[in-house]
């Protein structure tokens, strides 16, 4: 079972959301959707959800079109809450996964789980509206996974979320992969998609800029990360001056550089000793998927006010 967005494209009026984007989604594999607001992030899973449909390209669960595929086999954690503020707890979130064709009394013991294990069984008979945003987050969260998709697509899913229940939903979504579901997530941090996915895809400005696995992403830009630390009152002024090294930053502890491949951190290292410097750290790595996000979006040329303005004008157009 694979998820395939195959040369999708979507218009809204004469704006184009998305533009020939393609990847793939492996079962088992945490994948993240990454990109600026306005990219072209949400209109691209909502495709997927078959909530609206491409102009042109098709995408497929099992060689299937989604079009075609039950809607019980997706779950669907939405940027924008999706619940009854004033509804209890329990009560919405058992009515939503009989919508689903979930038993009820399977639910009911699925939902006892899952409450003990985000530790908000206090909140089974509240209304959603008296929730704090973190657990309004799990609640949605319960929403999307509670008639056990085969497909969970997360659209900013750590929004409101403080860093121990972010531990938590992480865990949770962790958990959604071990069990051999497809996850796709949109985020802006990072960060966290280094550390839980498996695959990313980076798109702006509707067009797909990169994917593939995390390490081969990283790799793309074929240059190398050096950091370079030393003790006591030694001094690294002299690599400003080094013409196969671009500094990045200049901490307490070391200098991190960019440079083209290991050879040139050698010779760095090799003047580094012959300056009697003692060197107390030597770390040579690979961008972080932030550099390469940074790079593909600012090698596409565009302000903050380009993609503002693109945002604003896909708006307009689905409201209109």
């Amino acid at each position: 079972m694979s998820l395939s967005i195959d040369r999708i494209r979507k218009n809204f009026g004469e704006f184009r959301a998305v533009d020939d984007v393609s990847f793939e989604v492996q079962p088992g594999r945490m994948f993240g959707f990454l990109g600026t607001n306005g990219a072209g992030k949400t209109t691209t899973m909502r495709m997927v959800l078959d909530i609206i449909r491409p102009d042109s390209g098709q995408i497929t669960l099992d060689g299937r079109s989604n079009q075609e595929i039950p809607r019980n086999e997706f779950g669907y954690l939405p940027e924008e809450r999706g619940l009854y503020p004033k509804m209890k707890v329990e009560e919405q979130l058992l009515f939503l996964a009989q919508l689903y064709g979930a038993d009820k009394h399977a639910a009911k013991r699925s939902l006892d789980q899952w409450f003990k294990r985000l530790e908000i069984e206090e909140n089974r008979d509240k209304q959603v509206d008296q929730l704090s945003k973190g657990n309004q987050q799990k609640i949605q969260f319960l929403a999307a996974v509670l008639h056990d998709p085969r497909v969970l697509v997360l659209d900013e899913p750590f929004s409101g979320l403080d860093p121990v229940n972010a531990v938590q939903m992480k865990d949770a979504f962790q958990d959604m992969r071990d069990q051999g579901k497809i996850v796709i997530f949109s985020t802006h941090q990072l960060d966290q998609a280094q550390e839980m996915c498996e695959d990313v895809a980076i798109i702006h400005r509707g067009k797909m800029e990169i994917t593939g696995d995390v390490q081969s992403v990283r790799e793309s830009g074929g240059q190398k990360i050096l950091r370079l630390g030393v003790a006591g009152d030694s001094e690294l002024d002299w690599l400003s001056s080094h013409p196969d090294a671009q500094i990045r930053h200049r901490r307490r502890e070391y200098v991190e550089m960019q440079i083209p491949d290991e050879s040139v951190a050698e010779r760095i290292l090799q003047d580094a000793l012959q300056r009697r410097a003692q060197v107390t750290l030597y770390e040579v790595t690979v961008p972080s998927l932030n550099d390469i996000f940074l790079s593909e979006v600012q090698g596409a040329g565009d302000s903050m006010s380009d993609i503002e303005q693109n945002q604003a004008t896909a708006r307009e157009e689905v409201l209109a």
